[in-house]
């Protein structure tokens, strides 16, 4: 029967509410129409009539709503007593203030659930707790709609489900542990609840019954720990060392169900405990054509194919390189035995490999195959990793020889334009023809500069920055780039730590992020890019990298596009690889990125959802102000440069095209130039000690001698000789020799005509 609840006086002071509210407007109007009686104009007597009539349709408007909504608030009450009547499990139904409205049969005989009388206080026989965890349910599903938990209490598990249906009608559910998760009864099955460490928390009555005592922890309960999930145990204390296939749940707040399925003996085909599904090894049983005789539980766990038939070996294995059953044959017929393959399990849930060594036994005259399975996922894991890390060893490297030989030619091309650019006047016919070349010229430098960027060999200018106003100053191009149809938002931490890193590449890693964005979102959406300060306490492990503990500057760039597919989503760092189509986006792309990242000491991560979309996560490191040093002395600008210089100029080059384009630049500037084709040349010519040489221009490789050994030697007896080091690599280039040579700078390949001269000029002065 159900339990018939009255309305609590919660209730009657909501009930109460709007008969006082209407009370208070038929006073209102009764007061308007004495106003009317006494007021001598005219306008004044006809504006209280109508007072009167509006407050009187107030009052009674309002009556008429509040009932019909405590009509229909009454009629849901009604639907929900006739729903949850004949349940199995305890329901209450209660109001915001959690007293209880109405009981089902169950509850009502198991508990005194009065009129009014608050669900926590009836609860509290069940859980010590119950306000916390009652006021803990509520709040989730007034957030959510409806709210679900695992309880165990002193004396049984609960599934506690609660649904809000509006603001003061709430349905609570308190099912029993024993009914499992899809609804099956398991009263008859063994089952234990385990807390931390291994407490036992709850046991039902049929493993009380198997065990034959109330265990306390699980070292009470099996022989042979650790814990195996879809493993065979054996019981502690039982009389004929009975065998339970165990299997574990996790259900939540660090709690663990356990099933105790027992085995029979009659299914041991005379197996001793140390034999095929006692071995704590996968192990098969296979027919030469391919069908599975037989797995142990061990092996049932690895491959996952739960406690029904085996089926085929192909079902769950793949990845040979040929067909599985010429494989079996061959070791069926004894050929190719205890050498192991390594095959790709086809499980749905996560990657696994495993390695697989057959050998061939015969019973009853009918040849049988034993395969041996090892989880070989980490050492298969750890061989992608090398093999990813040699290809992109090797693509770096030849990544950085093309972007230095590339470097030489630009030179050239840009260096020789600047030359005829000095010779022609915007009048000139030929003067546009010769700017679309330095134009394209330095495209063709940037496209050099993402194949440095890639095998992290561009040289870089680091700076400290704050990437709040480095984005900001980046905002206008980003709207641009991002069309009409997306929207950016940028969201900053407003106590953002500085780094330091080159402003060029960080805002190139920004732009490239953003347009991949835009274009995983063709029908327009949001790209969010957001700023956060970071504190690792702790090395964060994440695929394949270690972030040590310390500041960092965390940047997203998240859009609502179409994701990446997970077997994409390990290869989006990788040289060329696109998933657009072609004609639509090709080069480095994100490899770029990578690499500009890494360089700057920093890491990049990728999370993807298909169809809900994409966040890439830089992390930087935050820069740690050092101590206040001297100031440096300001650079000078290009336009305050003289036109004209003086002074010897030794110009080591062995690229010949670059090397009189060098030459030319300088002695157009009034240096005297004198040429080396390599470092042997230019020792030879300074043993002249009659020889004045007031600054080195030279390239650091070369064949033979490079740049900064010959200079180190010719310095033994020119020390203040000024040095400008010119590469096509980057400043690394020439390892650590650069901080030992004093008094010397470095430009890099491409360089241009003002950029040569200016950089001799501030080195001479």
């Amino acid at each position: 029967m159900v339990q018939a609840v009255d309305i609590n006086p919660v209730q009657e002071a909501r009930t109460r509410t709007p008969v006082l509210g209407a009370a208070v407007l038929l006073a209102l109007a009764v007061l308007s129409l004495v106003g009317a009686q006494v007021m001598q104009a005219r306008v004044a007597e006809v504006a209280a009539l109508a007072a009167t009539g509006t407050f009187g349709v107030l009052a009674v408007g309002w009556v008429l709503f509040d009932g019909l909504l405590r009509r229909r608030s009454a009629v849901k009450l009604d639907q929900i007593d006739d729903f949850i009547r004949d349940d199995p499990a305890l329901c209450f139904v209660t109001d915001g203030t959690g007293r209880i409205l109405r009981a089902n049969r169950r509850a009502a005989k198991g508990f005194r659930a009065h009129t009014g009388t608050p669900l926590a206080e009836v609860m509290r026989a069940v859980f010590a707790s119950s306000e916390g965890i009652l006021y803990r349910l509520h709040q989730k599903a007034l957030a959510d709609g409806a709210a679900v938990e695992e309880v165990t209490s002193h004396a049984e598990g609960y599934r506690i489900f609660t649904r809000c249906f509006g603001a003061d009608l709430v349905l609570w559910r308190f099912d029993s542990a024993r009914t499992g998760a899809g609804g099956a009864a398991r009263g008859d099955l063994p089952l234990m609840t385990l807390g931390r460490n291994g407490a036992v928390l709850y046991m039902n009555g049929a493993a009380r019954k198997l065990l034959g005592l109330r265990a306390k922890r699980l070292e009470d309960v099996l022989v042979d720990l650790p814990l195996r999930s879809g493993g065979v145990h054996y019981l502690k204390g039982a009389e004929t060392n009975q065998r339970v296939l165990v299997q574990s749940s996790d259900i939540g707040a660090g709690r663990v169900e356990l099933i105790l399925s027992p085995i029979s003996d009659a299914s041991r085909d005379h197996d001793s405990r140390g034999s095929f599904d006692g071995l704590p090894v996968p192990l098969l049983k296979v027919a030469p054509d391919g069908t599975i005789l037989r797995a142990n539980p061990e092996a049932r766990r690895l491959i996952d194919m739960g406690q029904g038939s085996p089926g085929h070996i192909a079902e769950h294995m793949e990845g040979l390189g040929r067909a599985i059953k010429d494989w079996l044959q061959e070791a069926a017929d004894g050929r190719g035995l205890h050498r192991s393959e390594f095959l790709r399990l086809t499980r749905a849930d996560r990657e696994v490999f495993v390695q697989v060594t057959l050998n061939r036994i015969v019973e009853k005259g009918e040849t049988a195959l034993i395969a041996v399975l090892n989880d070989a996922t980490e050492l298969k894991t750890l061989e992608a990793q090398f093999v990813q890390s040699q290809k992109m060893q090797a693509i770096g490297q030849l990544a950085g020889g093309v972007a230095h030989d590339f470097n030489n030619l630009l030179t050239a091309i840009s260096g020789h334009c600047d030359l005829l650019l000095l010779r022609h006047d915007q009048g000139d016919p030929d003067y546009g023809d010769l700017v679309q070349i330095n134009q394209n010229a330095n495209r063709a430098a940037a496209l050099v500069g993402q194949l440095l960027a890639f095998s992290r060999k561009q040289t870089m200018q680091p700076e400290v920055l704050d990437l709040r106003d480095t984005l900001s100053d980046l905002a206008h191009l980003l709207n641009r780039l991002v069309g009409e149809r997306v929207r950016l938002t940028l969201r900053h931490d407003p106590v953002l730590p500085q780094v330091r890193g080159d402003r060029r590449q960080l805002e190139q890693v920004v732009m490239n992020l953003v347009v991949n964005a835009r274009d995983a979102m063709p029908e327009g959406g949001e790209i969010v890019v957001e700023t956060e300060r970071r504190i690792l306490r702790d090395p964060l492990k994440r695929d394949r990298a270690i972030v040590a503990p310390g500041a960092y500057v965390a940047v997203r760039v998240t859009d609502q596009g179409m994701g990446i597919p997970p077997d994409k989503l390990s290869k989006v760092f990788e040289p060329f690889f696109t998933t657009k189509r072609t004609g639509e986006g090709t080069g480095p792309g994100l490899s770029t990125v990578y690499g500009i990242v890494k360089q700057t000491g920093g890491f990049i991560f990728v999370d993807s959802v298909v169809g809900q979309g994409t966040c890439f996560t830089l992390l930087l490191p935050a820069y740690q102000a050092q101590p206040a040093a001297a100031p440096a002395k300001p650079r000078q600008r290009a336009e305050n440069l003289p036109q004209k210089g003086s002074g010897v100029v030794l110009l080591v080059e062995d690229e010949a095209p670059v090397r009189a384009f060098a030459a030319r630049a300088l002695r157009l500037r009034g240096y005297t130039v004198i040429e080396a084709e390599t470092a042997e040349d230019a020792l030879h010519m300074l043993e002249d000690e009659a020889l004045a040489v007031d600054i080195f221009v030279t390239d650091v490789v070369m064949p033979g001698m490079d740049g900064p050994t010959w200079v180190r030697k010719a310095r033994e007896q020119r020390p203040d000789t000024r040095v400008v080091f010119v590469s096509g690599y980057a400043e690394a280039a020439f390892g650590e020799g650069s901080d030992e040579i004093p008094n010397s700078v470095f430009l890099p390949k491409p360089f241009s005509l003002s950029e040569l001269t200016e950089t001799v000029h501030r080195q001479l002065s």
